[in-house]
Formats: C-alpha cells, structure tokens, sequence
C-alpha cells in the first residue's frame, strides 16, 4: 500500500524527460534545483518549464551548461541526416543523449566540432558524494551511474575503473541522473512499474560512428536487467542510455496491479522530433485492495478451577507466542459453577505451541478445536505526526476507500500528555493521519 510509480514509455525514456515527469508529478523543484546547485559543477543551470506535446501540456527539464555542443543533441538532421529520413516524425528526447554516445558533433558538412566533457566513474562519486544530497537520492544516483559504467565497460571492453564517461559524464548527463535521483526521492516512492518500453529502428549517428538502435550500451543495460523492450516502426533512437539505466535501477514491477485509482500524474517532455507524441507519462498509483479470504483456527476450553492471576499471565505468554486474539469469557458450568471459557484465535503452524502454553499454565485437560474461514482487510501501520504529537495509525483499504484507526497506546499516550479525553485525541488523530496520508499521495 506505499507509493507506487508508473512509468509509461510509449515514446521511449530518456534522462530529461525522466526528471519532467517527475516534476509534473510534483516533486519539489526547489530541493531539485538547490541539489544541482550543490554539485558544484561550473555553468551548470536547469529550467523547468511547461510546454506542449501533441496538444498536451507536459513539464520540461532543460539543462544548459554554457558549453558549444548545447542543444545539438536534438538536430535531426546531423543525427539521421545519413538516412535520408529527415521527415519531421514528432517525438522528444534529452540534452543528455549525444553525450551517452559520444555524439562529438564532428564536422558533418554543417562545420560543427564539439569536444565533450570526460569523466571517470570514480570523479562522479565524488561529486555525488559532495553533493550534500540525502542518503536515497545519493544511492540511487549511484546506482544508475554503475549501472551505465557496467553497459560501458562491456561495450568497449575494459573494465568499469577505465570507463571514461564522455558520454554519461557531460555535465548536462550528471545533472539529469542526479536530478531524477532527487526527485524520485523526494516523492517517496516505493515501488515502480515498468511495463515496457518503446524503441526505435534504423541507425545513430554517435562519436564512434554510425550505431544500430537500440545502441550497444541499452542492449548490455537491457540484457543484464531484463527490461522488455518494444520495436515501433520509428526510424530514430527512443530509449537513451541514462534513460535505461533509470528503468533498470528503479523498476520494481513488470506488471500494473489487477485494479489500481490514479492518484497523481504527470509528463515529461523530450525534445527530438519523431512520429510519437515524445513524453514519458508519470502516475502515482494507488492498488485497489480488496477484502482477502484465508483461515485461522479457534482453541477453546473452559475452565472453572483457575484463578484469575494463572489466567491473565497465560493470556499475556498466548499473545507473545502469537495468538491473534485471546478472550476470557465468563460462564457458568455444570452444577452452576462460575467458570471461563478460555478462546484463542490463531494460525494453523501455532496451534502446537500455544495448546502447550494452556495446558502448562492453566488446569484444564482438554483443548476444542475447530477452523474457521474469514475475510480480512489489507492493513499497515503509519507513523503519523500530528498537531498533538506522533501516533501509529492502522491504515485498511477495501475497494479503493481508506479507513484510519489510531492504535490505542498512541492515543492514551496523547491524552496523558495534552489533557485530552480520550474521545477527542482519537478524532484528531484520525483526522489529520487521513488528511496527511492523501496529501502524501500514498
């Protein structure tokens, strides 16, 4: 019942288009764009603006270094120029791609040289590490970062320590990747969905010359982590390395759930033009949890000859050895002798073990037992901080709707606190856990 993103690659994934997404979807631009501040990276400046894809308004993430080779990473016509398949086809990609392929802007008969930044995997770290990002977005930077290095290091043949990132390493690279960390982060998400991925065809041209698509360096990510990807009949390169490698480091899911409401969404804007609307579409979603059916049993015995102390104490040994419900009920036995009859509610592999704390603990001789079908629930336990103070609440879903019951300690420990009724604790409490927990997208 965490968050959960879906990422929809119809039109492929790339870096920039990764981070829009997650910005529409709302992460907090300010923590992004103080994070890009910290890495200390000379020139180094991002805009966030809205414009239109196919009639859609779609959030892009445009990064700009002050350095020549800006904004050519989306020139068709030097990038499929030696196709002769220069026919407009609507898409979007990232300022990071030429730099993952080494796209150096050699003269090609319109007089551009580029000559991009490198730098190795191990200087990376260290501007990661110096970043002051937090600890999730500074792992799963890494992470995508090593990612890259192994795809690199395979293609080329050496090893990941003399992979020097031409591509991954331009500045307008490590802003994206790092970009997407933070934001990704920032949101909290748990899990993601990745269902597959749209590719392209035909060629590229990059720094070592003219490459199939998928590129070598997606084909080793998408062998080496199993993502599925789907050939269209677009002539042009739709998955990007640093957008493979977000895939592969944060997908968690290859399947949508069975039923899920979407809580949020947003779309990233890519910036080449191919016959596709060119934005990787974000969801926040929300799985549809019903009620679920299993069994538990019931233990049961009555006892009129054991004092109360005996029967409390078993009560508490009942509920550490993991009963889930334990009930002393009072009643009377033949010859109207006041008695209890002893109930514990538990699961099949503990029926041995708690029959041998009753019989050890109490005076009875015998045990009734008899299994019972049931409907339960999906639940889970939040830490809530509320205008009172922190409480744990029990958060259950059935069918899309959420109920919220504050857990009793939290509660009492707030009354003891504040001088609140009980009553009046519990409706607060419940209250703001609903309101945070929407607001918190979960």
């Amino acid at each position: 019942m965490g968050k959960i993103l879906y990422l929809e690659c119809e039109s492929g994934i790339s870096g920039d288009m990764s981070v829009a997404a997650l910005l529409g979807l709302g992460a907090d631009e300010e923590v992004l764009m103080r994070a890009l501040d910290g890495l200390g990276i000379e020139g180094l400046k991002a805009v966030v603006s809205k414009v239109s894809k196919s009639g859609l308004e779609c959030t892009d993430f445009n990064v700009m270094t002050g350095s020549e080779h800006d904004g050519y990473d989306h020139d068709m016509e030097y990038l499929y120029g030696h196709t002769h398949d220069t026919d407009g086809h609507g898409h979007g990609h990232d300022a990071e791609s030429e730099q993952e392929h080494g796209h150096s802007h050699e003269a090609h008969g319109r007089g551009h040289t580029h000559h991009h930044e490198h730098r190795s995997f191990k200087e990376i770290k260290t501007i990661i590490e110096n970043a002051g990002l937090t600890v999730g977005a500074g792992s799963l930077a890494l992470r995508i970062f090593g990612i890259l290095a192994r795809a690199e290091s395979k293609a080329h043949g050496v090893s990941e320590d003399e992979v020097h990132f031409h591509e991954v390493g331009a500045s307008d690279s490590v802003a994206d990747i790092v970009g997407f960390a933070v934001c990704y982060d920032n949101l909290g998400i748990e899990r993601t969905v990745i269902t597959d991925i749209a590719e392209g065809c035909g060629t590229v041209r990059c720094q070592h010359g003219i490459l199939p698509v998928p590129v070598p360096a997606v084909v080793n990510i998408a062998q080496e982590h199993g993502l599925t990807l789907r050939k269209t009949g677009i002539s042009g390169e739709l998955v990007t390395p640093t957008g493979a490698a977000i895939a592969a480091a944060v997908r968690t899911d290859r399947t949508l759930p069975e039923k899920y409401i979407i809580r949020r969404t947003g779309m990233g804007a890519g910036k080449r033009s191919y016959a596709l609307p060119g934005f990787v579409r974000a969801m926040l979603i929300e799985e549809v949890a019903d009620a679920r059916e299993d069994s538990v049993y019931r233990l049961e015995s009555d006892i009129d000859d054991c004092g109360g102390e005996a029967l409390g104490f078993t009560q508490e040994l009942l509920y550490k050895a993991g009963a889930k419900e334990v009930h002393c009920t009072p009643v009377f036995m033949k010859k109207n002798r006041p008695a209890y009859e002893l109930t514990v509610i538990c699961d099949e592999a503990d029926i041995k073990s708690l029959e041998e704390i009753i019989f050890n603990n109490t005076t009875t001789i015998g045990i009734r037992r008899v299994r019972m079908e049931r409907t339960v629930l999906e639940r889970q336990i939040i830490n809530v901080r509320t205008s009172v103070g922190e409480a744990q609440v029990k958060v259950c879903g059935l069918s899309g709707k959420r109920f919220f019951y504050p857990e009793y300690e939290s509660v009492a420990q707030i009354c003891r606190k504040t001088g609140l009724s009980y009553i009046e604790a519990y409706e607060l409490i419940q209250k703001e856990s609903e309101s945070e927990y929407n607001l918190a997208g979960r």
